[in-house]
């Protein structure tokens, strides 16, 4: 994976665009990383790998009425 620094990702959005859709781009600011820029396809391949919710199936969570 790439590393970035912000400064350069807001001069050079084009070319991060470009490296983001073959591998995903960290972006650090300060020294810290603070984001990933990756392709949707990527993005959505991940969403799919999701755990499904362990509520079961037709129960729905009660609410507190306020007041």
């Amino acid at each position: 994976m790439r590393t970035i620094s912000a400064k350069d990702a807001k001069y050079n959005f084009g070319k991060l665009i470009d490296t983001a859709r073959a591998e995903p781009v960290t972006v650090v600011k300060y020294g810290r990383p603070v984001v990933v820029v990756m392709a949707v396809e990527e993005y959505q391949r991940l969403k799919g790998l999701e755990a499904p919710d362990p509520a079961p199936a037709g129960r729905a969570k009660k609410r507190r009425a306020k007041g």
